[in-house]
C-alpha cells in the first residue's frame, strides 16, 4: 500500500497559492462545498429551532469539559468493569507503540481500520508499515487515497478532492483486474470486493470513537457504511482510539450531539449506521472482538483545556461544518493546511497539538467573516479563537495576566523585530499629534518615493500611495472658499 506524502507546515502559502492555480481543484471543491452547503441548510430551515439545539449541544460539551478530569476516571472504571483495557497515551509517540504492542502479543499482520481522524494524527498507517505492519483503511474515502499515497483534505468526506475519473484510475492501477470505469456503482463494488476478504483476515480492527458515555462505559460511533461495524465486530480484538475530550456524562446527552452531527456534517437527518459499543463479546454472544482496547489520547488537548480562553476549542465534534462555509478553505482545500484538522477548526487546534510557531499561519488563513462560529453546531467562538492565537503568536505571556496564563509551546515565537518595530512606530506617531501632521506633510510631498512592491499587500492589490493633499488640507480650502 502507498504511504501518503508529507506536507510541511511552513509550506501553507505556497500549498494555497498552488491550489488557487488548479482549477480542477477549484471546481471539485465548488460543487462540493455547495452541496454540503444546501443539505445543511434543508435540514436546519427554522434557524430559531437550529439556535435552541445548539444550546443544548454547547451545554452538553461544555459541562463535560467543566469536569472531564472527573468524567475520564469514572468512564475509565466503568469501561475495565466491561472488560475493556484502557491505556493512556500523552503523546502519538505513545498511542503507536501501544498499538505496536499489542499487535505483537496477537502476531498480527493486517489491521483493518475504520474512519478515524486521530489515526491519522497520530500517523498510525506509516508507523505500523515501518514495523511490517498492514494497516488498511476501509472507509472508501480514506481506502481510495491510500491507494494513491495520498491524505484527507476534508475530515467527513477525506477524497472530495478527487473526482471519479481519478478514482477510476487509482482503482485500475492498484486493484488487480479492476476495470478502467467511471460508473460510481461499480467502483464503488470494485472497492467493497477488494476490501471484503481484508475483513476476515484480519487478526485487529481499529475505530475512532465519535462520543465516549461515562455513564454507561459505551463507545458511539457514526457511520454510512457499515465498514466501521465489520471493523469493530469481526476481528478477534477491536481496538478504539479517540483524544480525550470525546467523553460525555450521559448516556441520554448523545441524542443531542448526534442529531446536531449528522445535519451539520452531511446534511441527513440520521446516519446509515449509529454503534454504541459497549465491552467485548460475552458470553453466549455470536459476534463481537473477545478482546477490546481503548487508546486516550492526549497529544497537546490538555494545553488548551488548562486555559479556559482555548477550552472551547475542545467542544468540536468533529462535523467539518465550518469548513464547508469558510471561504479560505473552499477555494484551497485541505491539504494546503498541511494538518490533520483543515480549516478553521484545524487553525485553532492544530496549535495546540502540534506548535503555534510551526501553525502560525493558520490562524490568520482565514477572513474573519464569522461564517464559521455561525454554523458550529456547538457554539465554539471559532472568530475569537482565531484572533486569541494570533496574538498569542506574537506576545509571550503577560506576567501580569489576570488569571495567570500558562503559555502555549510556540508562544511568542512568531513575534518578527521589523514588525514589532513598525506598531511601535506607528504607535508613538499616532499618540502625538504634532508629529503624526508633520509625518502627513511629508507623505504628501514625497508621495512620488512611494516603493511599488509593499509586501503582501500588493501581491494582489495596487500598492498604497499618499494623497498629493491631506484630508486637513482640504477642509482647509474648503473652509477658506466657503468665506
Amino acid at each position: 500500500m502507498s504511504g501518503a506524502t508529507a506536507i510541511k507546515l511552513a509550506d501553507f502559502q505556497a500549498n494555497a497559492r498552488a491550489a488557487l492555480k488548479d482549477p480542477k481543484l477549484r471546481d471539485s471543491f465548488t460543487g462540493a462545498m455547495d452541496f454540503l452547503i444546501d443539505r445543511r441548510a434543508q435540514q436546519f430551515p427554522d434557524l430559531e429551532a437550529f439556535e435552541r439545539l445548539r444550546k443544548v449541544g454547547e451545554a452538553v460539551r461544555q459541562q463535560a469539559l467543566s469536569k472531564l478530569p472527573e468524567l475520564l476516571e469514572q468512564l475509565e472504571n466503568k469501561l475495565t468493569s466491561l472488560g475493556v483495557q484502557v491505556h493512556w497515551a500523552e503523546t502519538a509517540a505513545d498511542a503507536n507503540r501501544i498499538f505496536l504492542d499489542l499487535a505483537r502479543r496477537h502476531d498480527a499482520s493486517l489491521m483493518v481500520k475504520g474512519k478515524s481522524m486521530v489515526s491519522e494524527e497520530i500517523e498510525l498507517n506509516h508507523e505500523m508499515a515501518a514495523q511490517g505492519i498492514e494497516c488498511v483503511e476501509t472507509d472508501m474515502g480514506e481506502y481510495i487515497l491510500q491507494l494513491d499515497g495520498d491524505r484527507p483534505s476534508h475530515i467527513i468526506m477525506p477524497a472530495i478532492h478527487k473526482t471519479k475519473q481519478d478514482v477510476a484510475e487509482i482503482f485500475h492501477e492498484h486493484i488487480k483486474g479492476a476495470p478502467l470505469t467511471d460508473d460510481v456503482n461499480e467502483l464503488i463494488a470494485i472497492g467493497r470486493r477488494a476490501l471484503r476478504d481484508k475483513f476476515s483476515a484480519a487478526r485487529i480492527g481499529v475505530s475512532g470513537v465519535n462520543f465516549m458515555v461515562a455513564e454507561t462505559g459505551s463507545l458511539v460511533l457514526v457511520e454510512n457504511e457499515g465498514n466501521g461495524r465489520l471493523c469493530t465486530s469481526v476481528p478477534d480484538v477491536h481496538i478504539a482510539i479517540t483524544g480525550i475530550e470525546k467523553v460525555i456524562e450521559k448516556l441520554e446527552h448523545v441524542a443531542p450531539l448526534f442529531a446536531l452531527l449528522t445535519r451539520s456534517a452531511t446534511g441527513q437527518a440520521i446516519t446509515t449506521y449509529l454503534n454504541v459499543i459497549t465491552g467485548p463479546r460475552r458470553a453466549g454472544e455470536k459476534d463481537g472482538p473477545r478482546e477490546m482496547h481503548l487508546i486516550l489520547l492526549d497529544n497537546g488537548r490538555t494545553q488548551a483545556y488548562r486555559e479556559e480562553r482555548f477550552r472551547a476549542t475542545l467542544q468540536c465534534i468533529r462535523c467539518g461544518a465550518c469548513m464547508n462555509h469558510c471561504p479560505v478553505y473552499t477555494r484551497v482545500g485541505g491539504l494546503s493546511y498541511g494538518t490533520t484538522y483543515p480549516g478553521p477548526i484545524g487553525a485553532i487546534i492544530s496549535p495546540h497539538l502540534q506548535n503555534l510557531k510551526e501553525t502560525r499561519h493558520l490562524p490568520t488563513a482565514s477572513s474573519l467573516c464569522g461564517a464559521c462560529g455561525e454554523v458550529c453546531p456547538v457554539g465554539i467562538p471559532i472568530p475569537d479563537m482565531l484572533m486569541r492565537l494570533r496574538e498569542a503568536g506574537r506576545h509571550s505571556v503577560a506576567q501580569s495576566a489576570t488569571p495567570p496564563q500558562q503559555a502555549l509551546r510556540g508562544q511568542g515565537e512568531v513575534r518578527q523585530l521589523a514588525e514589532a518595530l513598525a506598531w511601535k512606530v506607528w504607535r508613538l506617531l499616532y499618540s502625538h499629534p504634532a508629529l503624526y501632521r508633520l509625518l502627513v506633510w511629508f507623505a504628501a510631498r514625497l508621495n512620488w518615493l512611494t516603493p511599488p512592491w509593499q509586501g503582501g499587500w500588493t501581491q494582489a492589490r495596487a500598492p498604497l500611495k499618499p494623497a498629493s493633499k491631506s484630508l486637513r488640507d482640504l477642509l482647509a480650502e474648503r473652509g477658506r472658499q466657503r468665506k
